[in-house]
């Protein structure tokens, strides 16, 4: 790191998120689901991602945004009636919040960042990148946008048709026409002394933050939500390191559905109605590793069955069979065992697990689930139901457990090994190898 990096690692940056609870498009939009994770959740988890993000706030007008947003890690802003009406400009909360620091007697941020819920897949690492070239004098505001290679048309008062930003009589082919550039709306990141004195989010030297095509849609219909939903649980699937793709799950139970998920949700029946289901052998090694790893795993079912019953003992598993309310059954257990529930994970495949799916933090689905399980998951796993799935999901719960006992391991060693700073402490692979 450079000096001026260094000496701009120190200042304070500030994520404002504006989030109205008077959305008409979408009633509570900001509370909305994609892939098993409010908006708001989702817009804190990417500010708090971001290295060089120090504050995050969420200005509201609304009790569950808040709710929703202290859970996700955020200070809460309390915005007047006055700014939460539908003509209330974005930068308006943004100012506020300044505000409202500077009265508390808080330092101002050097940057703040304006920050909108309604973009759901905020790359963190795009967010820093803005961010570092505001801190480094490289521009007084710095925003996501995406080049578009479009041919726009709008009609004019007369509702004549007309071009705009191009020749209407040539038509260049794409690689021969200079790129344009179209906002996302996800981030602005901007010098707060500038924005205090424009009072707008474009001031000063403009700088682009190009980010992928991919990241940029914006949710203010419905069908906006559903297209986004969609594409987020094709992207649960992308490989990371690790798991053959998608993360690790650190979670404190795992509770399944059968039909479907231990089984293919297919049944054989003899000629004496006897019923028959195939299951996947290497599901019952993925269930004994994690009940060894004293995670709680629990089996439920809508139907009443024998062969649920055999599984399950086979499994060494407890199961709750015909019940009518996932949900119910699900908060009752989950409250016996003290579990929090967004520290849980459901996995389900049909349209009945979505309430028992709506509890919890990790929503999972089965490769091969109803569209609407996909849609409400906040990971479809790579496996089908009665094809490992529930192997997979016991695997990436054991995962996030080595990975959270390691960090917690790593964050001992400063003070054993008297490092003041942590970067430089051993870990706890290098002490092993050590003591060896």
């Amino acid at each position: 790191m450079s000096q001026n990096e260094q000496q701009h690692s120190t200042n304070r940056v500030a994520v404002v998120i504006p989030a109205r609870g008077g959305s008409k498009g979408v009633p509570l939009k900001n509370l909305r689901p994609v892939a098993g994770r409010s908006l708001i959740s989702r817009a804190v988890d990417a500010a708090k991602a971001a290295t060089l993000v120090t504050d995050v706030f969420v200005s509201t007008d609304h009790s569950g945004i808040a709710r929703e947003a202290a859970a996700a890690g955020a200070r809460i802003v309390e915005r007047p009636e006055e700014l939460s009406g539908d003509a209330a400009s974005s930068e308006s909360a943004v100012l506020h919040t300044l505000d409202t620091l500077a009265a508390n007697g808080e330092p101002t941020p050097t940057v703040t960042v304006l920050l909108q819920c309604t973009s759901p897949f905020i790359d963190p690492a795009d967010l820093d990148e803005a961010v570092r070239r505001v801190l480094l004098g490289q521009a007084d505001v710095s925003f996501a946008a995406i080049e578009d290679h479009g041919f726009l048309w709008t009609k004019d008062s007369e509702d004549t048709v007309q071009a705009v930003g191009h020749e209407a009589s040539s038509r260049p082919r794409r690689q021969d026409r200079a790129p344009q550039y179209r906002e996302t709306g996800a981030f602005y990141a901007m010098r707060t002394e500038g924005l205090r004195a424009n009072r707008h989010r474009f001031f000063g030297e403009l700088d682009i933050m190009l980010v992928p095509g991919w990241t940029a849609p914006e949710i203010d219909t419905l069908e906006d939500l559903q297209a986004v939903s969609e594409l987020a649980s094709r992207k649960a699937r992308t490989p990371l390191s690790g798991l053959a793709a998608g993360p690790a799950l650190d979670v404190d139970a795992l509770i399944t559905d059968f039909d479907g998920v231990h089984t293919d949700d297919a049944a054989f029946l003899d000629q004496n109605g006897t019923e028959s289901v195939r299951v996947h052998r290497g599901d019952g090694m993925g269930v004994s590793r994690l009940t060894a790893a004293g995670v709680p795993l629990l089996i439920l079912s809508t139907e009443t069955n024998p062969v649920v019953s055999a599984r399950a003992n086979k499994l060494r598993v407890p199961v709750l069979q015909g019940v009518a309310d996932k949900a119910g059954a699900l908060s009752a257990w989950m409250a016996e065992h003290g579990l929090d529930p967004r520290r849980v994970a459901y996995l389900g495949n049909d349209v009945n697990d979505l309430p028992a799916l709506r509890l919890v933090g990790w929503p999972l689905a089965v490769a091969d689930a109803r569209p609407e399980v996909l849609a409400a998951a906040r990971l479809t796993l790579t496996a089908s139901g009665g094809h490992g799935a529930v192997r997979e999901a016991c695997e990436r719960v054991l995962a996030g457990r080595a990975a959270a006992e390691q960090a917690a391991s790593d964050a001992l060693l400063p003070s054993v090994f008297g490092v003041a700073d942590p970067a430089n402490a051993p870990t706890a692979s290098a002490v092993a190898s050590a003591t060896v």
